[in-house]
């Protein structure tokens, strides 16, 4: 049986990810690192209290085999463009380096549609930098996925979300063939594909859009 650990299990993504990960035999022991405590109970569940600037101190912790990362803000949240870049690039690929130190074969991580290091859109340039950084780590697998709009009920208010979900279910149908990436996407649909992902990694390393995540869960 196997350990994984999760980074951004409070959030939209990691919340149905955790649920998947405690639920599973595969798994004797799932890790979270969190900046406050889950109201969450279970027998395998093990919380680290951390955040980017402490997450070194707690490094003899962060021993898994299997690494998930939903890490992620928004423009609204972090308005802050430095404070963008340390959530979205910075703890994602500090969480690699670290769980990979400690002997990590595979890291699944969320990033986005279209993402690209080289682009002039600093939302786009920040998901590249991410995934470039994270595959340099070299890890034995690393799997990455990449959503358009992810559809669902978020807990947080979110109207001008909400306004974008009820066009792309509307547009969904009319993506097809090399658009199909481009569909929306639940946040459960996108954690059960990483969870899915993570017992078959065959590749060293892997990109998801819409159409490969939905062979997942088939």
């Amino acid at each position: 049986m196997k350990t994984a650990i999760l980074f951004g299990a409070s959030g939209f993504i990691g919340g149905y990810l955790l649920n998947d990960l405690l639920q599973s035999d595969i798994y004797s022991q799932v890790k979270i690192v969190v900046r406050k405590p889950l109201d969450l109970q279970h027998h395998k569940l093990k919380t680290i209290i951390a955040d980017y600037q402490s997450l070194p101190q707690y490094q003899d912790e962060l021993v898994a085999d299997d690494v998930f990362i939903t890490l992620g803000t928004t423009k609204k949240k972090t308005p802050n463009e430095k404070e963008y870049y340390q959530i979205d690039h910075d703890y994602p690929v500090l969480a690699a380096q670290l769980t990979l130190a400690k002997g990590a074969k595979s890291v699944f991580m969320v990033t986005a549609i279209g993402a690209n290091a080289r682009s002039s859109i600093f939302y786009v340039k920040t998901k590249g930098e991410s995934e470039r950084d994270v595959l340099a780590l070299g890890f034995e697998h690393t799997h990455i996925f990449r959503p358009s709009m992810i559809m669902g009920n978020r807990s947080e208010s979110r109207p001008l979300e909400k306004i974008f979900i009820k066009i792309w279910v509307g547009i969904n149908f009319l993506l097809v063939g090399s658009l199909n990436k481009y569909k929306g996407i639940t946040a459960r649909e996108i954690a059960r594909a990483m969870f899915t992902a993570a017992q078959q990694p065959a590749e060293k390393v892997k990109f998801y859009h819409w159409q490969e995540m939905q062979q997942l869960l088939k």
